[in-house]
């Protein structure tokens, strides 16, 4: 169960609030130190009726687990002069969750906020008010600290999808075609387009990339294979114009840069990711 720990100090005490499945439980435990009785304090708390009310009123709002026939057994005993109830025994009989008794580096017993409060009034008015001061300061603090990872990572969001955006301009969309690309003739209609969306051939791309398995078109983003699609289409049209493979060619490569241009600004394409 992953949990953040937490010290707010009340009145010169050191106590822990302990953050898990987004709820906040503070240290009975450390509430008491301050006050003559220590531990006990806990025990005594447990065996006052109106506790054991409260407690199970908070269970039956907050937790669906909670057994309801256990705690009426308990309720029906508890303000006897013999009624014993630790923080353990009532987890374990009412499979309770506002209360958590741990051992190991936080160990020691913990109540969710509304009953910490609940047992700071119990201890003492003034240091429930001054305990509600300290918590409330750390969640404000708390919250501030969100604002602005929140707003830090909002900024280096946009910082990144345009460092992104450039390094897609400057590596995705082709060049002009060149003279001596347009004026060469190629023997696959397939270079021609790798030549108009990639500036480059199959065999040339694959010089440059021994390392690589597969072919240039497997290395393509998803805007590259959209537009890839239309160039086939509009090359075969070209073809049945007879257009020449360079004036093809030529076309072909203005229409890669136009259509990849309007495609990085799309927001849609992002669905296909």
């Amino acid at each position: 169960m992953k949990q953040k720990s937490t010290i707010i100090n009340v009145q010169g005490s050191e106590i822990t609030v302990i953050s898990k499945n987004e709820s906040d439980y503070i240290s009975l435990t450390d509430m008491v130190k301050k006050f003559e009785g220590g531990s006990s304090l806990i025990e005594d708390w447990f065996k006052n009726k109106d506790t054991i009310l409260f407690l199970g009123v908070w269970e039956q709002m907050n937790n669906s687990f909670f057994n309801s026939p256990e705690f009426e057994g308990i309720k029906n005993e508890a303000g006897r002069n013999s009624f014993y109830l630790s923080a353990k025994k009532w987890i374990e009989k009412t499979n309770a969750k506002g209360i958590v008794a741990s051992a190991g580096r936080y160990g020691g017993t913990y109540a969710h906020k509304d009953i910490a409060f609940e047992f700071g009034s119990w201890l003492s008015p003034e240091f429930k008010l001054y305990l509600i001061k300290e918590f409330q300061r750390l969640k404000d603090e708390e919250n501030v600290r969100l604002s602005l990872e929140w707003n830090l990572n909002r900024v280096l969001s946009k910082l990144n999808y345009r460092i992104h955006t450039d390094a897609i301009k400057e590596h995705i969309i082709p060049e002009n075609i060149s003279k001596e690309q347009a004026n060469f003739v190629y023997a696959s209609e397939a270079d021609v387009l790798n030549v108009a969306l990639f500036g480059k051939t199959a065999k040339q791309w694959r010089t440059q990339n021994p390392e690589k398995e597969g072919n240039i078109r497997d290395y393509s983003t998803i805007e590259q294979l959209l537009v890839l699609a239309n160039l086939e289409s509009m090359n075969a049209e070209f073809i049945r114009m007879q257009l020449p493979q360079s004036e093809r060619l030529i076309k072909l490569n203005q229409i890669a840069i136009s259509q990849l241009k309007s495609l990085l600004h799309n927001p849609n394409i992002k669905q296909l990711k």
